[in-house]
């Protein structure tokens, strides 16, 4: 869900060329205009990052140097990516909690 990802940072960006406050309200409005469901911590960490970075200062040096300006999306990606591997963590749990189960299951069928 890359696309969904971008839509976050399309929503915060269309926030900040409005002049408006980039906060977790104002971002949802616009995720859920676009007809997307928010979801809660995608916005939080989207919002702290992005209130760890001078966007005006990055947009201009991303502006200046097109070369650059992959650079202006950073912020984000650590969250993402930080919350993708979560989900491959609690992945990787539940096979082994099934691995268990299963070996268990096996033990009582041919009675070791």
């Amino acid at each position: 869900m890359a696309q969904e990802g971008k839509a976050y940072i399309h929503a915060a960006l269309a926030l900040y060329y409005a002049g408006k406050e980039i906060n977790e309200e104002n971002l949802k409005k616009v995720i859920e205009a676009l007809g997307l469901e928010a979801d809660d911590a995608k916005v939080k960490m989207l919002v702290a990052s992005l209130g760890e970075i001078n966007l005006e200062e990055v947009l201009k040096t991303a502006a200046a140097a097109p070369v650059a300006a992959p650079a202006a999306a950073p912020a984000a990606a650590p969250a993402e990516e930080k919350a993708e591997e979560e989900k491959k963590e609690e992945e990787e749990e539940k096979e082994e909690e099934q691995e268990v189960d299963i070996s268990e299951g096996l033990g009582g069928l041919f009675g070791l």
